[in-house]
């Protein structure tokens, strides 16, 4: 597939009420043109960013991935976003990338928000997911990786970095200049989803999602505070041709992480 329309989702979500927040994401989903190949939730879609993991935790193919499935058939779409799962006794940050044919993917969190206690409460991920797609090879991430960028470097010839998420407005700046960050020098299209309102915690979220191109300028129309959804045309020819002409990937460090 030569393009790719990606719809990022900006909601608000109720505070630990998987219930209500699925309901009102189901309304959005249906809304989407039936044209759309990926469907992007934030982070935490479920419940909000909270660590009341013991009480809201799901089982890896519970209700809610239950639900993520019949919306990816009824909607032929691709759906991308995490939640708080229960995995042999220990509680994980999963996003799940769903795929319309009832199969799916997971990344499991790997830098834990250690200034929220995320690490006390949740295990961190230690591998990569490169999903292939409609012929596209996407990246997901989650949040606070955004920050680490070894962790996201392109070694893979990925297409589509995508960071789902819980960005608080205090730091919204650092998410607006790391999203184009990103893009810029992994040569690839980044789509960052963050939430709007207040949770539970009394923390206020702006949103800002956005999709940039590779050369980092923004394709999507950034909205703040209050919810939307866009659908975005992702263009393959604008990675292969700014690729070949600029080479930059080519001229990248090699390490491996350990």
């Amino acid at each position: 597939m030569d393009n790719l329309k990606v719809s990022i989702i900006q909601s608000h979500l109720h505070w630990e009420n998987a219930v209500a927040n699925r309901a009102s994401l189901s309304e959005k989903i249906e809304n989407i043109s039936d044209d759309t190949n990926l469907i992007v939730l934030p982070e935490m879609f479920t419940t909000g960013f909270s660590m009341n993991a013991e009480m809201l935790s799901e089982e890896k193919e519970g209700e809610t991935v239950q639900w993520m499935l019949s919306e990816a058939k009824k909607k032929n779409a691709a759906i991308i976003g995490s939640l708080i799962i229960k995995d042999q006794g220990k509680f994980y940050n999963r996003l799940y990338f769903v795929l319309p044919d009832g199969d799916y993917k997971y990344y499991d969190k790997r830098h834990t928000f250690t200034l929220a206690g995320e690490h006390n409460t949740f295990t961190a991920g230690d591998k990569h997911l490169i999903v292939n797609y409609k012929g596209w090879k996407i990246c997901p991430l989650i949040c606070y990786d955004l920050r680490f960028p070894v962790w996201a470097r392109n070694t893979q010839e990925y297409d589509v970095l995508i960071y789902v998420a819980n960005w608080p407005d205090k730091r919204i700046a650092a998410w607006d200049a790391l999203l184009r960050a990103r893009a810029i020098e992994n040569m690839a299209y980044c789509v960052g989803v963050n939430r709007v309102g207040l949770d539970g915690n009394g923390h206020a979220y702006t949103g800002h999602s956005a999709i940039y191109d590779i050369l980092g300028e923004q394709v999507s129309t950034t909205d703040f505070e209050r919810e939307f959804v866009e659908t975005i045309e992702l263009k393959k020819e604008h990675i292969t041709k700014n690729r070949k002409h600029l080479q930059f990937l080519n001229d990248r460090d090699a390490f491996t992480l350990e």
